[in-house]
């Protein structure tokens, strides 16, 4: 009978075992961060969004010829390699369709409309253009082909990126973390048609991580004083070698530092002192 009840006793604590295991692999998985601190050790937290422009001379090395981190993140995507969000919620998946669509430039201005091309418009000219550089190159009628023509954005003019943190102090381990939750590509409004920024596609920090560290000829930044220094993209979020400016810091309302204070130098004055007064509460904790 004492056996009868030992081998249930130890049933039941695999089964709880199995059950936490479980729970606790699914928790991490679905989490964006690719270091999640336990909300047990959590002290304060704050959500930040930043702006990177990767134009700026400290972001250059993650904006190499060849390497920008734009055409990596566009490539994994489309691959299948990485997954993309409609928006830093991180709820609603992208379809590879859709993301081109969001990096494709919707600008027709001088061209012909849909229900011009259906119609047969511009069908002679470009057969005229496809027989005149066949001609020209000594080719058969039959080895002449027009390639498709792309409207996507180049990766170098996909040089906008937001990031959203959380701002976090570890009580367990007495310092202030940022703890990266996704980066999210723009167009900028310089090439959107309609002026404003348009979001290409968001990703988790944890899934980004995982395809800079499965591609490390490509995912490089890039170290101009000695090549064989050259890091990780990972590494170099880790590290925080980029420059950045805050656009909007959690609040009741969900607004932007320019809805708040407004845009221009007063904007850049507020994203300033938001960066100094997240400093000073960390040394504020230590003041006795």
């Amino acid at each position: 009978m004492k056996l009868i009840k030992a081998i249930g006793v130890a049933a039941g604590l695999m089964l709880s075992v199995g059950a936490m295991a479980q729970q606790v692999a699914t928790t991490t998985s679905s989490n964006p961060s690719a270091r999640p601190i336990p909300e047990s050790d959590i002290l304060f937290k704050k959500t930040v969004w930043r702006k990177i422009d990767l134009r700026e001379k400290q972001n250059k090395p993650m904006f190499s010829e060849n390497r920008e981190i734009t055409k990596i993140i566009i490539n994994a995507v489309k691959s299948g390699e990485l997954t993309a969000y409609k928006n830093d919620s991180l709820n609603t998946p992208l379809t590879r369709e859709e993301f081109i669509a969001n990096m494709t430039s919707q600008e027709t201005a001088g061209g012909l409309s849909e229900e011009e091309i259906a119609a047969g418009f511009g069908k002679e000219e470009a057969k005229e253009q496809e027989d005149a550089w066949g001609a020209a190159l000594g080719e058969t009628e039959t080895q002449t082909s027009t390639a498709p023509v792309s409207n996507e954005y180049f990766p170098k003019q996909l040089y906008l990126l937001e990031l959203k943190e959380n701002v976090v102090f570890d009580k367990k381990r007495s310092r202030m973390y940022h703890d990266i939750q996704s980066i999210s590509v723009k167009v900028p409004s310089t090439l959107n048609a309609l002026g404003f920024e348009q979001n290409v596609g968001s990703f988790k920090m944890s899934d980004l991580v995982r395809v800079f560290r499965a591609n490390p000829e490509m995912a490089i930044w890039y170290n101009a004083q000695n090549d064989a220094q050259h890091k990780n993209l990972a590494d170099a979020f880790d590290l925080w070698l980029f420059s950045s400016y805050i656009t909007k810091i959690s609040n009741p309302g969900d607004r932007a530092l320019a809805d708040i204070y407004g845009g221009g130098k007063k904007g850049l004055l507020a994203a300033q002192e938001a960066a100094e007064a997240l400093i000073e509460y960390e040394y504020s904790l230590w003041s006795y």
